[in-house]
């Protein structure tokens, strides 16, 4: 299973972005998205870092707060989300 944790463009040069993610700073590939993104704007990277959605800011900001409640629950079997 992969968990995609939405990221948001800081910069942009060209086909690459940097993005952060849950504090970490990196840079990802623009290559596979089919529509254009901006600085602010949330994508989903895949393994590879290859940037390939776009998801709304709200929506963004759900998965996140939602996703900092389970990990504060503490190790878990992921399972028996």
């Amino acid at each position: 299973m992969c968990l995609a944790i939405p990221s948001r463009i800081i910069e942009i040069d060209g086909l690459v972005a940097v993005v952060d993610t849950a504090g970490t700073q990196r840079q990802v590939n623009l290559m596979l998205m089919h529509e254009d993104v901006a600085v602010g704007d949330y994508v989903l990277i895949q393994n590879g870092s290859f940037a390939y959605e776009r998801v709304d800011e709200e929506r963004a900001r759900e998965s996140l707060a939602l996703m900092e409640e389970v990990f504060a629950q503490g190790p878990a079997d992921v399972r028996a989300w």
